[in-house]
């Protein structure tokens, strides 16, 4: 790698521009190459991020862009095959989530980027988050003490409009999912590395109000490996728009927060709830463009360092499947009609 590190946006669709933002702004950073197969999407994202080379395909930016790493912004269905591309190039890849859509598409991307000796690290901005990095110390350090209940309510607004914009939005195929696998990864992910593994689940999902393949309202229990309970809910449905909110319970007791910061820390040790600035929910609640760039630069910058320490990205692929796995538990349940057990790493059962 050079003294910068030069990226590559695969993609120039609703999410690019964060990708952009937070590489322009990184010090070490530089981009290098855009890429969509729709030239004017990625004249417009060019354009307003320095005018780097733009590309018609991935295969031809891999031949002839000077890239050290490529952020896939993709629809969900098309991450594996970019990975693999890059991965065989010796790039390192930044994969919006979720990291793939089924269990054979995760592990084909991880062990392609193990074997090229390049890093995989996947974006969920939301771990970090000021509540999410000081709940998860909190419990760490048995705050709650013996944890019995984790919840993620993820009840999100999408128009029908908003399925109309795009043919892969709300597809087996592309989307992988619904409300789940699309706006609520991110929750699911957070319940996850907070509450610890899940040890089977039980649900129901289906499209309840938009004429879409895939879910937009989904509810399921879940038993925690831990033998803590609860619940994740996710929609795309609730109008207006509810927000994430994350609700922890212990012994000890209980830390509840949300977009817009604490609603509740209380444990046995009586200290204080940590102060914090109120703010204005920005994790696309209502607008799928309404998301702050925050998150993605820390994880730029932390691929950057990742590569240069020779370490494990924060959120590498392994780490970044559970997430998924634990959503293609709760939709083979929803299918079934049946509780779904996943195996100690993670995957259904």
């Amino acid at each position: 790698m050079t003294k910068n590190m030069r990226f590559a946006i695969v993609g120039a669709g609703v999410i690019s521009p964060l990708h952009a933002r937070a590489i322009v702004s990184h010090p070490e950073a530089e981009l290098t190459a855009v890429v969509d197969e729709v030239p004017e999407k990625a004249e417009v994202l060019a354009k307003e991020f320095g005018s780097p080379p733009i590309y018609a395909t991935v295969d031809e930016m891999l031949k002839n862009g000077e890239v050290d790493a490529v952020c896939i912004c993709v629809p969900s269905g098309l991450h594996r095959d970019i990975t693999l591309a890059a991965a065989r190039a010796g790039k390192h890849v930044l994969c919006e989530k979720p990291l793939g859509i089924t269990a054979r598409d995760m592990d084909e991307m991880i062990e392609a980027c193990r074997s090229s000796d390049v890093k995989l690290a996947t974006v969920f901005q939301k771990r970090t988050a000021a509540e999410a990095l000081l709940t998860k110390k909190a419990l760490n350090e048995g705050k709650l003490g013996r944890l019995v209940m984790g919840d993620a309510y993820m009840k999100y607004f999408r128009s029908r409009e908003y399925y109309k914009s795009a043919g892969w939005r709300g597809t087996w195929a592309l989307d992988g999912g619904g409300a789940l696998m699309n706006q609520g990864v991110h929750g699911v992910d957070i319940i996850r590395w907070l509450m610890g593994d899940v040890e089977s689940v039980f649900a129901y999902a289906s499209p309840l109000i938009h004429d879409i393949e895939v879910e937009d309202t989904a509810v399921a229990v879940v038993k925690y490996t831990n033998g803590a309970y609860g619940v994740i809910q996710g929609a795309t449905t609730v109008n207006p728009g509810q927000g994430a909110r994350f609700e922890i319970h212990g012994e000890h007791g209980s830390i509840i927060y949300g977009d817009s910061g604490f609603k509740v820390w209380k444990t046995l040790d009586g200290d204080a709830a940590p102060v914090q600035a109120q703010r204005k929910a920005a994790d696309g609640t209502d607008d799928p463009k309404a998301i702050s760039a925050d998150g993605h630069y820390i994880l730029v910058d932390d691929l950057i360092h990742s590569v240069r320490e020779n370490r494990a990205p924060l959120i590498s692929g392994e780490e970044a499947r559970k997430s998924v796995d634990l959503i293609l538990a709760i939709y083979e349940s929803a299918r079934t009609g049946r509780e779904v057990r996943l195996q100690p790493g993670g995957d259904p059962a």
